[in-house]
């Protein structure tokens, strides 16, 4: 009887932890953690967002219905993100170097789109 309750529980919390938290795409975390970056200073500017289409598309080639969608879910994730680990690690495990080297360029790119260096976003970057 307690092996049977047991195992429900089990079944349970594995199905709760499956359903809420899928991994991430490749694009979707490069995406997420651009948007953050946009994002740190408490204003999305216009011009930050045509560059945060722009290198998307530019790094995925992407059409503009899923570069739409990227752009959406990339919000949500960053929204509902607690941290940004799984972004991150997911990243580290599938880019290379200058890869990365690219992303951080990307991010300094974007964090300037409004003509401004916010610590904030510096340290998102950091």
């Amino acid at each position: 009887m307690i092996d049977a309750i047991q195992r429900f529980f089990n079944e349970t919390l594995a199905q709760q932890d499956g359903a809420n938290s899928p991994a991430p795409s490749l694009e979707l975390a490069t995406a997420a953690l651009l948007f953050e970056v946009a994002r740190a200073d408490y204003h999305l500017d216009d011009s930050e967002v045509a560059l945060l289409r722009e290198l998307l598309q530019r790094r995925f080639a992407l059409a503009d219905a899923d570069l739409d969608e990227l752009m959406r879910l990339a919000r949500e994730e960053a929204d509902s993100a607690v941290d940004h680990y799984q972004f991150v690690s997911l990243i580290k495990a599938h880019f290379d170097y200058a890869q990365r080297c690219e992303l951080v360029r990307m991010m300094w790119r974007l964090s300037l789109a409004d003509g401004e260096q916010h610590h904030l976003q510096e340290h998102r970057i950091r």
